[in-house]
């Protein structure tokens, strides 16, 4: 048992066995009987390690140096300028799982999701992971430059700092790091990157739609919103910042195209919006068994709805006459979202916090309407933070016949889960997604639904 009278400083170096992997892109040691989470490491290794932080009484914080005995799952970082032998203040962010072979990492994150699921969900169900490519309808609109886990960035934010050096982060820092290349980005979006002059310090925004066409978007300080809507693509500007006239571009998932502001939100990675909708389909589908995959006259919510893209996968479900309401927060993503679902007469994109939007529905629902929504489908898609258990409660008084959750946090899913089960809503498996690889981040989506209720 460690002694707490025992002092350590930052500085410290230390040997740590590695022994698991933790939510967030860390790995778990322990020294004298007290956690330590390290970046750069994987379980079964012993590092050699700076102690970052050792303030906490629960736990420290270090940073590997130097790899003492290597796992078999070690490889050559896919960012070289991220690799173990670079001192770990000039690591750039980003790619905090660059140094373990494409296949293990997969395997860390769905041991993380299943690690959440259980601790903070209380669920103990069936979870697999998949590739984008899996699940895609791939269409190589952005070229064949593409290696298995490496230009699959279709959006890539840079920071500029006050000397007008332009480049990531360093790794849990806000210190710019010059750099040489950008393996995640697609390889046209690195070579924009790497041709920036500099400029204001703030942000620069490098986004490829599906036209192939780099848009260089300088976001000067002044209006740059620190708080991105979930943290996987995207920024928005504040809502009393200055709006600069955005340029509406098109993405294309299938033979479906979707109007979005070049600034406003859309997945990263570049097949990541057909693989989601494709495992929103097949998971509905399943769910029919055969019959109906969707009641077009019933009524059918997409919260978080963005730019329409889910709405539109229930659309085509349900068919023509689909009534489905995407509500989003984003007055300009709400007004694509309108242009998007215009073939369905049903389709409606309303304006508002998803939270406030609910309560005055489950206050305000006539019968009729209620009877409508018990046979539909909610899909929520929230951000990283999760639905939270207000809107998972609003949601359970409406009680659809299915609910469709698309999450990008493990921790902030398995807590949404865990509280519709509370309400009576059982989850049957949780599908991942590994829409970011080299990095620890994951995508999942779960479809919940009432016992005994028929789809």
């Amino acid at each position: 048992m460690w002694n707490a009278l025992q002092v350590s400083e930052p500085g410290e170096t230390i040997d740590l066995d590695i022994t698991d992997v933790a939510h967030g892109g860390v790995f778990v040691a322990r020294h004298e009987g007290r956690v330590v989470f390290v970046p750069d490491a994987i379980p079964g290794e012993r590092v050699r390690a700076r102690l970052a932080d050792a303030t906490k009484a629960s736990f420290w914080r270090a940073e590997a140096l130097e790899v003492l005995d290597a796992s078999p799952h070690r490889q050559p970082h896919a960012w070289r300028q991220a690799d173990i032998d670079v001192p770990p203040e000039d690591r750039p962010g980003g790619a905090d799982f660059g140094h373990i072979v494409l296949e293990h990492q997969r395997d860390l994150k769905l041991r993380v999701l299943q690690d959440a699921l259980h601790r903070f969900g209380g669920l103990d169900v069936p979870a697999g992971i998949r590739s984008a490519e899996e699940l895609a309808a791939v269409d190589e609109l952005l070229g064949s430059d593409a290696v298995d886990g490496l230009r699959w960035r279709t959006r890539v934010s840079l920071h500029v700092d006050d000397a007008g050096r332009v480049g990531p982060y360093a790794a849990r820092s806000h210190r710019v790091i010059p750099v040489d290349d950008l393996p995640l980005a697609t390889a046209d979006v690195e070579h924009a990157a790497l041709a920036l002059p500099g400029g204001e310090p703030g942000r620069i925004d490098l986004v490829q739609p599906a036209d192939g066409r780099v848009r260089v978007l300088p976001r000067p300080e002044k209006t740059r919103d620190a708080s991105p809507r979930r943290g996987r693509g995207g920024p928005r500007t504040q809502p009393h910042a200055p709006r600069r006239s955005a340029e509406v571009v098109i993405e294309r998932v299938g033979d479906r195209d979707f109007r979005v502001d070049a600034e406003g939100f859309w997945q990263v990675h570049r097949h990541a919006a057909s693989a989601l909708t494709s495992l929103v389909d097949s998971s509905l589908r399943e769910l029919a068994a055969g019959g109906q995959v969707l009641d077009p006259d019933a009524w059918h919510l997409d919260l978080y709805g963005g730019v329409g893209l889910f709405a539109a996968t229930l659309g085509d479900l349900g068919g023509a006459s689909t009534r489905v309401t995407s509500v989003e927060s984003d007055a300009r993503a709400t007004e694509h979202a309108g242009e998007n679902l215009a073939e369905w007469v049903g389709a409606r994109a309303e304006t508002g916090r998803v939270d406030r939007w609910l309560a005055r529905l489950v206050a305000e629902a006539s019968a009729a309407e209620r009877e409508r929504l018990s046979r539909g489908v909610v899909l929520l898609d929230p951000p990283r933070a999760g639905a939270g258990r207000e809107v998972v409660q609003s949601v359970v008084e409406l009680a659809p016949v299915a609910v469709v959750y698309v999450a990008c946090d493990p921790v902030a899913l398995a807590r949404d889960l865990g509280t519709f089960r509370a309400a009576g809503y059982e989850t049957a498996r949780v599908d991942a997604l590994d829409l970011f690889p080299n990095s620890h981040h994951v995508e999942a989506v779960a479809v919940l639904t009432r016992p005994g209720v028929d789809g």
